[in-house]
């Protein structure tokens, strides 16, 4: 898993529980790589899954809960770092149906190495996109935080429904998005 998924996260706790607390949170931690992560260096998924656990226990926000508001905040960086793939969207369902055949395109461009989720999208009717997600990982909570967070970007009232399919510590989730009259 690519290191600015743990850069973002450290981040993201940091501001909610200070640094001293996530100091402790880490130390507590037998992480492979000491914590020390960088941006473009790759680590293993459990290691992020270890971080969100002992942040979770500290807070006592579930590890669902912590996935969901983590997903929020790379929806708000990404829109951040790059306001192209958003502003040539008119609305939520375009961009959440370019994710595999644009942003993920480009994703490859600058990360050959990354290993990104699929995702397979239909649209039932003009007001809805069904996406199916897959991924190696266990992170069906953090793409609803994404696609929720891509709802208010877009400021958009629809309702996200979640068919959550997920085993053997793999994601697999259909999310249904369907924007309100």
């Amino acid at each position: 898993m690519k290191g600015m998924v743990f850069t973002e996260l450290l981040e993201m706790a940091e501001n909610a529980l200070g640094e001293e607390a996530m100091d402790q949170i880490l130390a507590a931690l037998n992480l492979e790589s000491d914590a020390a992560y960088t941006a473009v260096g790759n680590y293993p998924c459990k290691e992020l899954m270890q971080i969100v656990g002992a942040v979770s226990d500290y807070s006592g926000a579930s590890v669902e809960e912590l996935q969901r508001q983590f997903g929020a905040w790379m929806l708000r960086r990404f829109s951040q770092g790059y306001p192209d793939f958003f502003s040539s969207k008119s609305n939520v369902l375009d961009m959440l149906d370019s994710i595999e055949n644009e942003v993920h395109v480009e994703v490859r461009k600058l990360y050959p190495d990354a290993e990104l989720p699929q995702f397979e999208t239909r649209r039932p009717d003009e007001r809805s996109l069904e996406m199916t997600y897959k991924s190696s990982r266990p992170l069906v909570s953090f793409c609803r935080g994404l696609i929720e967070e891509c709802v208010t970007h877009f400021g958009h009232a629809a309702d996200v429904i979640v068919d959550d399919q997920s085993e053997n510590n793999a994601g697999q989730a259909v999310f249904l998005v369907r924007m309100a009259a």
